[in-house]
C-alpha cells in the first residue's frame, strides 16, 4: 500500500528535482499532485487527501505556514514537512503549534531528506495497516450486529424505533426493503435422528452454501438460521421499487441446486412475492413459513399469495398453533388446554385438510419445542417415531397430545417461572455491566435456549436484551459522571466500554451530548478539570 504525497513549491525547478532525485517508488510513496502555492495546495489536499505534504514556507497567494494552519483547522491529519531557508528558520518554528513533522533546510540535502521520508513512509504505512485491521474488525462486528438485528426483527424479538442508538450512516437499513426467500429442509425427520454435533454441522454446511449460492447475483445478502432446518435469505433491494433482475423462482432454483450439489440435501423454498420493509419482516416471515409448511411435495417452490390469508379457518388454525406454542413455552396449562379444545373443534370444520394440518402442527411443535429446550433428543425421536406411524386424524391427534405431555412434564421438572428467570437475569446483568456481556452467556447461565431467552426477555421488559443492557450502561455512566471524580475513560470502562471513543459515540447518540458535556451541565465549574477530555467529542 503506497503513501500518497503532494509537493508544494513556487519554484518549479525544486519540484522537478524532488520528483527526479528522490526514489519515491522504492520508498513506497506515490506523488499524486504538485502545487505552486498554498491556495492551490489547500484545494488539492481537500480533494485528494494525501498522507504526506512536502511544502515550501515562502510562496505567493498563501505561504506554507498559513497552509499548515488552514489544513489543521479543516481537520487534516496527515504529515507535513516544511522546506525553509536558513534565514526563515525562526519564522518556520512558529508553525510548531500546527504540527509540522520536520523542517528541511535549503539547499536541500537529498540524502537526509530521503532518510526522513523513508522513516516517515514506514510509520504512515504501519498506521494505515493498523487502521485497516481495525476497520476490518469493525466491519465484521458491524455485520454480525446487522444480522443480529435482522434476526431480532424477523423473529419479532425487537421493537422500533431502533435508530436511537444507530449512527446516521448506519440508519439506511431501517429504510431498506428486502426480497425474502425461506429455505426449509425437506427431510427434517432425518435430522432428528442425528446427534447435536451432526445437526450443527448440517446447519453450518447449509448456511455456508446459501451464503454463496446467489453471490453472482448480489454483492451481499443475509442468511439467517431461524430454527432447526430453516434459513431465511434477506436480499436488500439496490434501489427502491426496482424489479428483481431474475424471477424470484429462478433464485429459488439456484438455491435448491446449490444445496443439493454441495450438501446432498433436498430443500423447499418459500418466496415472498414483493419487497418487505424492515418493520414488516416478522409478519412476512410468518406468512411465508405457513405457506411453505403446508406444501405437500418435496423440493417445492412456493410463492406466497395473499389470498391464502383470506381463509378464516386457516387463520384460526395458525392463531391456535401460536397460542399452543406460547402455552407450552410459558408452562401455562389453562392456555394449553384451551388451545387443544379449540383444535378439536377446528378439525371437525376442516374435513379433508385435517390430516395435513395436524401433520404440520406436529412438525411445527417439534421444531419450536426443541429450539427452546423443552424436548431432548430421546423425547424428540419418540414423538417423531409416533408421527411417522400416524396416518389417521385420531393417530395424528394422539401424537400432538403425546408431544404436549412430554413438553409439560419436562417443563415442570426444569422450568422456573418467567418472573424468577428475569429477576435472575437482571441481577446477572447488573453484576456484568462493566464487561463484555452476551445474550448466549446469560441464556446459558439461566439454563434455557437463546431463542427462549430472547422471547421471554422481550415479553417481560418490552425491549431487547441489547436495548436493555445499553440503557442500563448509560444510566450507570450518567450516575458516575455526576457523582464521581473518575475520568470519562474510567467511567466508560466501568460501564462496559473498553474504548473511550466508542463509549463517547454511544453516549452522544443516547443523550445528545458527549460525556464531558453531560458532566459540565450537571456539575457547574467542572469544565476546567475535564479539559483533557474535551477532545472526546471530536473523535
Amino acid at each position: 500500500m503506497k503513501v500518497k504525497a503532494m509537493l508544494v513549491d513556487d519554484e518549479i525547478h525544486i519540484v522537478r528535482n524532488l520528483e527526479k532525485i528522490i526514489p519515491w517508488e522504492s520508498l513506497g510513496i506515490e506523488i499524486i499532485a504538485t502545487a505552486g502555492n498554498g491556495g492551490k495546495a489547500l484545494e488539492l489536499a481537500e480533494e485528494l487527501k494525501p498522507d504526506l505534504i512536502l511544502s515550501d514556507i515562502r510562496m505567493p497567494v498563501m505561504d506554507g505556514i498559513e497552509l499548515l494552519k488552514q489544513l489543521r483547522g479543516a481537520g487534516y491529519g496527515g504529515e507535513i514537512l516544511m522546506l525553509t531557508g536558513f534565514q526563515e528558520f525562526d519564522y518556520a518554528r512558529s508553525a510548531v503549534k500546527y504540527g509540522a513533522r520536520e523542517y528541511i533546510l535549503k539547499p536541500i540535502d537529498y540524502e537526509e531528506l530521503e532518510n526522513i521520508l523513508q522513516s516517515l513512509a514506514a510509520e504512515i504505512q504501519s498506521v494505515k495497516v493498523s487502521r485497516m485491521k481495525d476497520m476490518a474488525k469493525w466491519r465484521e462486528l458491524s455485520e454480525l450486529a446487522y444480522e443480529k438485528i435482522l434476526l431480532d426483527l424477523l423473529m419479532d424479538y425487537t421493537s422500533f424505533p431502533l435508530h436511537r442508538l444507530q449512527e446516521e450512516e448506519d440508519r439506511v437499513w431501517l429504510h431498506q426493503r428486502y426480497w425474502m426467500l425461506l429455505v426449509d429442509l425437506d427431510d427434517y425427520s432425518q435430522m432428528i435422528r442425528q446427534d447435536e454435533r451432526e445437526r450443527k454441522l448440517v446447519h453450518f454446511a447449509v448456511r455456508n452454501v446459501l451464503q454463496e449460492a446467489l453471490r453472482s447475483e448480489f454483492v451481499e445478502y443475509a442468511v439467517l438460521l431461524t430454527r432447526e432446518g430453516e434459513w431465511c435469505l434477506l436480499i436488500p433491494l439496490p434501489q427502491a421499487g426496482r424489479e428483481p433482475a431474475a424471477p424470484l423462482e429462478v433464485w429459488s432454483e439456484e438455491v435448491q441446486e446449490a444445496v443439493r450439489r454441495y450438501v446432498k440435501l433436498s430443500v423447499s423454498v418459500g418466496v415472498y412475492p414483493s419487497p418487505v420493509s424492515a418493520e414488516g419482516l416478522a409478519d412476512a416471515y410468518k406468512k411465508l413459513q405457513r405457506s411453505l409448511q403446508l406444501a405437500l411435495e418435496k423440493q417445492a417452490i412456493v410463492l406466497h399469495r395473499e389470498v391464502q390469508e383470506a381463509d378464516p379457518q386457516g387463520q384460526s388454525f395458525w392463531s391456535l398453533a401460536d397460542r399452543l406454542v406460547a402455552g407450552l413455552t410459558q408452562g401455562e396449562s389453562p392456555k394449553v388446554d384451551a388451545a387443544l379444545e379449540e383444535l378439536g373443534r377446528l378439525l371437525k370444520e376442516h374435513g379433508m385438510r385435517a390430516e395435513q394440518m395436524l401433520h404440520f402442527l406436529n412438525l411445527h411443535l417439534l421444531r419450536e419445542m426443541w429450539a427452546i429446550g423443552l424436548l431432548d433428543s430421546l423425547q424428540e425421536q419418540r414423538v417423531m417415531g409416533e408421527l411417522e406411524r400416524s396416518m389417521s386424524i385420531k393417530e395424528l391427534m394422539d401424537c400432538v397430545l403425546l408431544l404436549v405431555r412430554e413438553c409439560m412434564q419436562t417443563g415442570q421438572a426444569r422450568r422456573k417461572s418467567p418472573e424468577v428467570l428475569m429477576a435472575t437475569a437482571r441481577e446477572y446483568i447488573q453484576k456484568g455491566l462493566s464487561r463484555d456481556l452476551g445474550l448466549e452467556e446469560l441464556a446459558q447461565h439461566l439454563g434455557i435456549s437463546n431463542s427462549y431467552f430472547s422471547l421471554l426477555f422481550k415479553q417481560q421488559h418490552g425491549e431487547t436484551f441489547l436495548e436493555y443492557v445499553t440503557r442500563e450502561r448509560m444510566e450507570l455512566a450518567k450516575s458516575l459522571l455526576l457523582t464521581s471524580d473518575k475520568s470519562v475513560t474510567q467511567i466508560g470502562k466501568l460501564a462496559g466500554y473498553a474504548e473511550r471513543r466508542y463509549f463517547t459515540k454511544v453516549f452522544h447518540k443516547y443523550e445528545g451530548m458527549t460525556p464531558s458535556e453531560f458532566r459540565d451541565r450537571g456539575k457547574p465549574g467542572n469544565g476546567e478539570r475535564e479539559k483533557e477530555e474535551a477532545y472526546d467529542g471530536a473523535q
